[in-house]
């Protein structure tokens, strides 16, 4: 049995297809068209994921999208007629509607199947029901705690319930316009960060304030006495006007989400792309605190609520890795999955998923080995030697062919010397992170690696800060916790003693957003950290996603065409070495 998970029309638009409960493939369209964030109909991602089965799509048995436009509709149609809205804001939300509840029509007019009949079941899942089935059903765990939170999707911000086995039980949601994603999202603007995906630049640069300004932020939040929270809605506009939003065709776009009472309480917006003053860096500091202090009163009463000792988390406020490192010393829980595409990608995951166990009602007990299990988020394009090898030879590139053991002692030298090394190697990953397949590798011993890389390469804002990927058995003598962090998705503490070690990637407050590497899941990579770690004593490398404002690379002429318009020093591919200036 096949079945075919999309999230369309709205940002992180992505496929993702399962045969039985395996997960064959997955990615985001955005690596296809190179568009960041992409927000249309995942047309190529939709016929990779496909190709990978070696099928089509009158092969698939159920086809379902990750939005419901009937749940809440009568809640969301009062709401927003009794504000009057333009006719201009009416016309989109009701397009966006139109096309999300039209799966069966969108699908055959987009994928070129108009007139064809196609065997397969068309499912509509509520935007909140994708994420926590992406949480749940791929975690390792027979029972636990469930939260999603986000900006909104099909009326509603945050869901929270329990789940056990194959089947989720909603226990409680909170509804728009209340919503710490949009919260999060407009601070983020005021501080000078307009476009989508901007908030994980303010949550780097949140340690260089104090957060001076928290009775200004319990005004915008108000945490109740139930762990719940509420906005008050006179410092937003979302609300009121309809955020001019951008869903389709491109790059998704948010128009101003902040009234002039935030102004009032914080001062005049920072223009973009302006210096970053005192002040400013204090707000960031004051939102990254109110956002984990909503958030932790929120846990502890899904946990109370549930009983449950383990959490799984998803939707975009779940990527907020500085508050997940936080859970597991700060409350009751004691095991924690989080997807590595947590915002509105992995809804497309969710919805295979969901269709799987909470509609068909297959088994899932991971005890007994039964039901897929998320262990690495390696699920996206791969290309045999011989492709590569085509590609450099069309461009006319020197390499060199290692076996696996050179290969990685080759790299770990260069890396060793100082070199920026471009590190691309089986399938690509899935989510906003490299993870040791598309990756940028640098020593993270250096003081200076951190500029040397923004100004080759990244051209990133300078209080960005860069992840360390460490041996998973190494961590403890590393950072204050030592649970297991595949997917670059928590933030811990580096050790006092360790901090000088490694600059590159300790933060300004001593943190890093660490990646732990398995070997059993990355073997080349882990290969590789450990060679570098036999050769100058530090099991650690800097990893930075490998592309230069865009999207993370998939093809080797994406990774090629990167390497040489940066100043990479070199360039290991599949089995291939390339260095410029000698090497």
């Amino acid at each position: 049995m096949f079945i075919l998970g999309i999230n369309a029309y709205h940002g992180g638009a992505s496929a993702t297809l399962i045969r039985d409960e395996v997960l064959i493939a997955a990615a985001e369209e955005e690596r296809f068209n190179r568009t960041k964030y992409w927000a249309g109909f995942p047309v190529q991602a939709i016929r990779f994921v496909l190709s990978e089965a070696g099928i089509t799509a009158a092969d698939l048995d159920h086809i379902g999208i990750s939005r419901d436009p009937k749940a809440n509709l009568m809640e969301a149609a009062l709401f927003f007629f009794a504000r009057r809205p333009t006719l201009n804001m009416v016309r989109d939300r009701l397009s966006n509607s139109m096309k999300v509840g039209s799966l069966k029509a969108e699908f055959a007019k987009n994928m070129g199947l108009e007139g064809v009949t196609l065997k397969a079941q068309y499912h509509n899942v509520e935007h909140h029901r994708a994420h926590m089935a992406s949480a749940f059903f791929v975690s390792p765990y027979d029972e636990a705690a469930i939260l999603s939170v986000d900006g909104a999707g099909d009326f509603v911000t945050t869901m929270w319930g329990y789940g056990k086995g194959n089947q989720i039980t909603v226990q409680d949601e909170i509804k728009f316009p209340h919503s710490l994603g949009i919260f999060y999202n407009a601070v983020t603007q005021w501080l000078g960060f307009p476009k989508y995906g901007d908030e994980g630049k303010v949550m780097g640069l949140a340690p260089y304030g104090t957060p001076r300004y928290m009775d200004e932020m319990r005004k915008i939040v108000r945490v109740q006495r139930d762990g719940t929270f509420e906005l008050d809605l006179d410092y937003f506009v979302h609300h009121a006007d309809g955020a001019n939003m951008t869903w389709e065709g491109g790059e998704p776009t948010i128009g101003t989400l902040y009234s002039p009472k935030m102004i009032d309480l914080f001062g005049e917006a920072r223009v973009p792309r302006t210096e970053i003053t005192q002040h400013q860096m204090d707000v960031a500091a004051s939102l990254q605190a109110m956002l984990e202090e909503a958030e932790m009163a929120l846990v502890k009463r899904v946990q109370q609520q549930t009983g449950s000792k383990t959490l799984t988390m998803a939707g975009g406020v779940a990527l907020n890795s500085a508050f997940n490192g936080k859970i597991l010393p700060n409350t009751p829980f004691e095991d924690i999955h989080i997807h590595p595409a947590a915002g509105d990608a992995g809804t497309s995951l969710g919805v295979c998923y969901y269709i799987h166990h909470q509609v068909l009602g297959m088994p899932r007990d991971p005890k007994a080995g039964v039901g897929y299990q998320f262990r690495n988020a390696y699920t996206g394009t791969h290309y045999s030697d011989d492709a590569i090898r085509t590609e450099l030879d069309a461009q006319s590139l020197t390499y060199k062919v290692l076996d696996d053991q050179a290969l990685v002692t080759r790299a770990a030298e260069l890396i060793a010397e100082g070199n920026v090394v471009g590190w691309y190697q089986g399938r690509m990953e899935w989510g906003p992170r490299a993870l040791g397949n598309r990756s940028i590798l640098a020593d993270p011993r250096r003081t200076d690696m951190k500029d040397i890389l923004n100004a080759r390469i990244k051209h990133r804002e300078k209080f960005r800060p860069f992840a360390p990927s460490i041996l998973l058995e190494r961590t403890p003598e590393y950072f204050d916790q030592s649970y297991p962090d595949p997917f670059m998705i928590k933030v811990y503490g580096v050790l006092p003693e360790k901090q000088a070690e490694i600059p590159a990637v300790t933060h300004i407050d001593g943190t890093g957003r660490l990646q732990t590497v398995d070997q059993a899941e990355s073997p080349l990579y882990w290969a590789l950290i450990n060679a570098f770690g036999q050769r100058t004593g530090t099991p650690v490398v800097l990893n930075t996603s490998f592309n230069e404002n865009e999207p993370i690379v998939s093809t080797p002429a994406e990774a090629v065409d990167c390497f040489m318009r940066t100043k990479m020093d070199a360039l290991v591919i599949g089995h291939h070495v390339i260095t410029k200036h000698g090497g």
